[in-house]
């Protein structure tokens, strides 16, 4: 696609402000997760009784829906992203607290609304907005002291942690706060903040593991595998792990893979151990290096950002991505608990999909150079006079 310089339209604006090696990461990452979609879940469909391309399906249509809300999401500018973000975190807390009241109760969780037939997670759709709006309010505790931003963001952040906790989603919430509390150092705050975090951090982690069963059982279970090397033959993990060993380096072929058809999140939380048996490490090591070039050139944008409130969303938006596709590959190979938690743009999940969409659409749109945005649309008119500047010499411009 190319465009003159004198293009002042909005797509050409776009285009030549836009982090095009970031856009084609992006897409070539949707594009793998459905090409890995094929291998994942035709299996799974079978097994639950529906057609066996039904996943497939589903997930072609979402990522289509995706990849057009990653193109708007981009075209907005910084402001309009936040405002896009209040409109995600009050639509996220409204269908959290939906969840509480009108919720299915799957596994002894409430996490899913049912809109239309689809299931819908609002915890997915909150993530962008919340970190975005945090993000705003801890550079507004610098830039102005008279605003109570820093309490307005501790408050956003217990709001947001009660209402996951109760569902109870301890996965998420932990990823969150997380992700609040990078935020939160990066952003330099007080370093007594720092500490009572680390120290409300450990608190909380360890009461999740003494008030939900759940957490409990899987924390006691990985500690027995790992460290007093009880044998688990049946649990999600060690079958995991066995699947990525008998992939090797090349793996077994498209279609040979055997952990799919016994694993019944092979196509959600264990695609990448999938990924491992049929296409082997040297693919896994791909997928990877996908993810981390992603958050490598997101990190570099963000470096190069005056203003401190889109930095800091950037930091924000790169690290609650980064993050969650680190802890899924970490319970595929054996290093965490399983968690429950979904592989950006791989695994199948349409709320997921499109939440990352909305998460990689606002990276996008707050990384386009913005000095450039304001030569675009306030063009120098020929013959003006900066100040300092010879009037004879802005008269041959």
């Amino acid at each position: 696609m190319r465009f003159s310089r004198t293009d002042r339209s909005l797509l050409a604006q776009w285009w030549q402000t836009l982090d095009r090696p970031l856009l084609a990461l992006i897409l070539a990452l949707l594009a793998c997760g459905l090409l890995l979609s094929l291998a994942a879940s035709p299996s799974i469909a079978i097994k639950r009784g529906f057609a066996t391309y039904h996943f497939v399906t589903r997930q072609l249509v979402f990522d289509f829906a995706a990849a057009a809300i990653v193109v708007a999401v981009s075209f907005q500018s910084p402001a309009h992203i936040r405002r896009l973000a209040w409109a995600s975190l009050a639509i996220g807390l409204i269908g959290l607290i939906a969840v509480l009241l009108l919720g299915h109760d799957i596994n002894g969780a409430r996490r899913w609304l049912s809109i239309l037939g689809q299931t819908f997670q609002p915890s997915e759709l909150l993530k962008p907005g919340f970190i975005v709006i945090s993000a705003w309010l801890f550079a507004e505790t610098k830039r102005r002291p008279d605003m109570p931003a820093l309490p307005l963001a501790i408050a956003l952040a217990a709001l947001v942690a009660g209402l996951l906790i109760a569902e109870p989603d301890v996965g998420q919430t932990m990823l969150i706060l997380s992700v609040w509390g990078g935020l939160y150092v990066i952003s330099g705050q007080p370093w007594f903040g720092t500490l009572v975090l680390a120290v409300l951090a450990i608190t909380l982690a360890s009461g999740a593991y003494f008030v939900f069963p759940h957490v409990q059982v899987r924390v006691d279970q990985y500690i027995a595998h790992t460290f007093s090397g009880v044998s688990g033959d049946h649990s999600q993990v060690d079958r995991s792990l066995q699947a990525i060993t008998e992939g090797g380096f090349f793996g077994r072929g498209p279609g040979e893979g055997q952990v799919k058809t016994v694993l019944p999140d092979a196509h959600t939380d264990f695609i990448f151990a999938v990924v491992a048996e049929e296409y082997g490490i040297i693919a896994c090591l791909g997928l990877a290096g996908l993810f981390a070039a992603i958050a490598f050139r997101a990190v570099l944008r963000a470096g190069r950002e005056a203003d401190s409130a889109n930095r800091l969303a950037i930091f924000g938006l790169v690290m609650v991505f980064t993050l969650q596709a680190v802890i899924n590959i970490s319970v595929n190979i054996g290093l965490m608990p399983a968690k429950g938690m979904t592989l950006p743009f791989i695994s199948a999940g349409g709320s997921s999909t499109l939440a990352v969409a909305l998460t990689l659409g606002m990276l996008l749109g707050l990384t386009r150079r913005r000095s450039d945005l304001a030569n675009l649309k306030k063009p120098r008119l020929v013959g003006t006079v900066n100040p300092g500047e010879p009037r004879s010499v802005a008269g041959r411009s």
